[in-house]
């Protein structure tokens, strides 16, 4: 019987390091050979791991959340025939791992002497056991004990425990069989619930706190919200999609709010630039490559419309259509994901009345838009309903004055309120 340990590949160039983020197995299971075993993440993408060999899984390489060196051991096998591999000695980079007990195996594995249940000693006196625990609260318990207890029937959280910090040790379990479980309290009333769930950060959940940290700690953030009426453009948009036949993509607000960007763009290029602020470098561009902030269920993705400075209305719905539900599906490209020059954003029907983005570094401008409402407004002597909604917009001010951002979001509003003036060409 013998052992290969399998090292995290160099998954790509430049990547020396990878995030775990999901086993597919755990000690004890049979894989077979070109099985995905483990998912890690790397600075640029996700990447699914399998194993070049067959065998039982004997130990993993750390836990979801963890950061692995590349040539580091991702997971050892072991097989009747395979010829046994020492794992790599630790790097100075990887901090060291405290020693996880071994799991027992499957029941249709194979024995192992290391997972079999140690033989019951004398129960310890009862002055011993723990104080009872907190409800909700998860027992602390080695596999071998959990095994044991479910193969007993038992509860572990009826049990209490004598080990460091509560654990439930096999004397405990030993004594708790021989006296029988402690008559539960009789509520009287409402119980307190002091339960507290612990979630690890891990994956593209992780990388968006640090973006967003990042983006908040470097950025000088200002914010300028507008109200725009935009009753005569949710005319047009109703017409429109009443007479576009199934050939064509029905119309949100977006599409139209891209093309009053690309527009105001032209007139104010400062908003859609870079800054580098390690060089103190500005890169204003041309092209507008126009981020969609998009709700996924891993997380807040923003893939890119390239180009919008060359699509007409229909163009731009159907290809943020394309990309964003690429990014909700998990199949956006990487080029996809990356490269935008300006970012749109929008919580739709929950868009509030005003928000505050965050600006997408190391772009300098971010445009937000609120839900739609009715609301009287005074015209031609009388109040009259009107449909309006707020832009809150943020840009960084170490790059966008206060009075270039407001003219921009105020040139925005002026097509958007009048909305024949989005489809005029200019030379």
């Amino acid at each position: 019987m013998g052992a290969r340990s399998i090292l995290l590949p160099d998954v790509g160039e430049g990547v020396t390091e990878a995030e775990i983020v999901e086993w597919q197995v755990k000690v004890g299971d049979l894989v077979r050979e070109d099985q995905v075993v483990a998912a890690v993440m790397t600075n640029k993408a996700t990447v699914e791991i399998p194993t070049p060999v067959a065998g039982t899984v004997v130990t993993l390489g750390g836990a979801v959340g963890d950061v692995l060196p590349v040539g580091s051991e991702l997971i050892r096998i072991e097989a009747p025939g395979l010829p046994d591999s020492a794992p790599p000695p630790p790097r100075k980079s990887a901090p060291p791992k405290a020693a996880e007990p071994a799991a027992p195996a499957a029941p249709s594995s194979i024995p192992r002497a290391d997972t079999e249940v140690p033989a019951p000693r004398a129960a310890p006196p009862p002055a011993m056991a723990g104080p009872p625990r907190p409800p909700g609260e998860r027992p602390l318990a080695s596999p071998a004990v959990r095994l044991r207890a479910r193969e007993a029937g038992i509860d572990l959280r009826q049990v209490r425990g004598s080990g460091p910090a509560g654990r439930i040790t096999h004397e405990d379990l030993t004594a708790f069989l021989q006296r029988g479980p402690e008559a539960p309290p009789r509520p009287t009333g409402k119980v307190p619930n002091l339960a507290v769930e612990t979630i690890k950060v891990v994956g593209m959940r992780r990388r968006i706190a640090q973006n967003m940290a990042e983006a908040t700690r470097r950025v000088a953030h200002f914010s300028y919200v507008e109200e725009v009426d935009v009753t005569a453009l949710e005319e047009l948009r109703t017409a429109l999609n009443a007479q576009a036949g199934e050939a064509r993509p029905r119309l949100t607000m977006l599409p139209f709010l891209m093309l009053a960007m690309v527009k105001a763009i032209a007139d104010f290029p400062q908003v859609n630039a870079h800054y580098d602020d390690g060089e103190d470098i500005i890169r204003r561009y041309g092209a507008v490559h126009l981020g969609i902030a998009t709700q996924t269920a891993a997380g807040l993705a923003v893939p890119v419309v390239r180009h919008a400075e060359t699509l007409n209305l229909y163009e731009c719905a159907g290809e943020m259509k394309r990309v964003t539900d690429a990014a909700r599906q998990g199949i956006a490209a990487r080029e996809e994901l990356s490269g935008s020059t300006i970012t749109l954003t929008s919580l739709g029907a929950l868009g509030g009345i005003v928000s505050t983005p965050v600006v997408n570094r190391p772009e300098v401008a971010i445009v937000g838009v609120n839900k739609i409402v009715v609301k009287p407004v005074w015209r031609d002597g009388g109040f009259v309903p009107r449909k309006t909604m707020n832009l809150s917009s943020s840009f960084d001010h170490r790059i966008v004055d206060g009075y270039d951002a407001a003219t921009f979001i105020q040139r925005v509003r002026a097509l958007l309120e009048l909305p024949a003036s989005l489809f005029i060409e200019t030379t």
